[in-house]
């Protein structure tokens, strides 16, 4: 297959103005096996880019990743490749080891197929979170971080597990992050931390920030918390929700500017509502209620998003981010997080030929 004409996307130039080929599911530079299947495509001014990578959602249209049910979770990997996210990490809650171990079976299930989002790893969110923080996680499952509980879900999913969140102040949280730094991404999150802690954690090995401003103290002037820690760890990526409801759109500019965009990985933190209509809803087994791209507990609690990451990753090109740093905030620098770049994210030669058309006001048109 050869995309004539169109603005491809490159992770370190932007956009060019080239053909882009693909062989065999692959970026390649061969124009003659490019030209094997005879598939041409113009992409005259039409914007081409990877396709998305979401590390960070529990579900949509109906269906939560924590319900256990590989039917519920092909529906969820269908509607994201219908929205441009082809590489999905799906996102468990604080639950016990039992309901976990069972949820994570479920993403063992799934076989490939064209007509789904590829899962490319799980997201462990929890249990080992500080109930300080735990937001709208369920505190009656939250346990001290346990590197063996750890390795006994992440042996069950057949090592799936890229990124697991932890509270850097609770008991063996240090012992936690020296036992499997090496083994999962591990993204400080749900926490009431201060710098210091924090700092400390990053230093050890933690590389990650879960959702950065949401479940966690606010950056203050004389208490910078896990936000400054992250800001000098220059190792560390923030997850980023760019829905316009969890953080301001002056915050998202200020947080571009302060990490760029090669340490900002734009997340849906999509729940079962996203693709729906208004109404009641669950995640992590409690229940939401969904009006509009709000989703909360019944206390009031923002509850994830109801926003898929095409949503986000444009609402971000809205608040002001270059549509070249929202793109590689919702590709490139998610697929680096967990270790998957250049497989997927970009669409370099070699690299796995997910591909989105886009028209001039980034829209998407087409998924191949």
């Amino acid at each position: 297959m050869i995309i004539k004409n169109g603005k491809i996307f490159r992770d370190d130039k932007g956009f060019v103005e080239e053909d882009l080929l693909i062989y065999d599911g692959k970026i390649t530079d061969d124009v003659a096996k490019a030209s094997l299947d005879g598939k041409i495509i113009d992409a005259s001014g039409k914007y081409v880019i990877p396709g998305l990578v979401d590390i960070h959602s529990h579900g949509a249209v109906g269906h939560d990743f924590c319900d256990a049910s590989a039917e519920g979770l092909k529906e969820i990997l269908r509607y994201e490749k219908s929205v441009g996210v082809t590489s999905y990490c799906p996102t468990s809650m604080t639950l016990s080891k039992e309901m976990l171990l069972d949820i994570f079976k479920s993403a063992k299930e799934i076989s490939p197929d064209a007509e789904l989002a590829s899962i490319v790893g799980i997201n462990m969110e929890g249990p080992f979170i500080s109930d300080a923080k735990k937001g709208a996680q369920n505190g009656k499952y939250i346990h001290k971080p346990d590197a063996t509980f750890f390795d006994e879900c992440n042996d069950a999913t057949g090592r799936l597990i890229k990124l697991v969140t932890l509270a850097p102040e609770e008991d063996g949280a240090l012992e936690f992050i020296e036992a499997c730094k090496d083994k999962v991404a591990i993204s400080v999150g749900h926490t009431a931390a201060t710098f210091d802690q924090a700092d400390i954690a990053f230093k050890a090995g933690a590389n990650h920030v879960t959702h950065l401003c949401n479940g966690m103290p606010p950056f203050n002037h004389r208490e910078p918390g896990v936000f400054g820690a992250a800001i000098e760890n220059e190792n560390v990526i923030v997850e980023l929700i760019c829905d316009g409801i969890h953080i301001h759109p002056a915050m998202i500019r200020t947080i571009f500017k302060l990490f760029g965009c090669d340490r900002v990985a734009i997340i849906s933190d999509s729940m079962e509502a996203t693709g729906m209509p208004d109404g009641d809803y669950e995640l992590g087994k409690q229940h939401v209620i969904k009006k509009g791209n709000l989703a909360t507990l019944e206390d009031g609690t923002i509850a994830g998003s109801a926003t898929n990451l095409f949503e986000g990753m444009k609402c971000a090109i809205e608040f002001g981010i270059p549509a070249e740093d929202a793109i590689k905030s919702a590709t490139t620098t998610p697929a680096k997080s967990i270790g998957l770049y250049p497989e997927i994210g970009c669409l370099e030669v070699g690299s796995k030929a997910d591909v989105l058309l886009l028209d001039e006001k980034f829209n998407l048109i087409q998924v191949i």
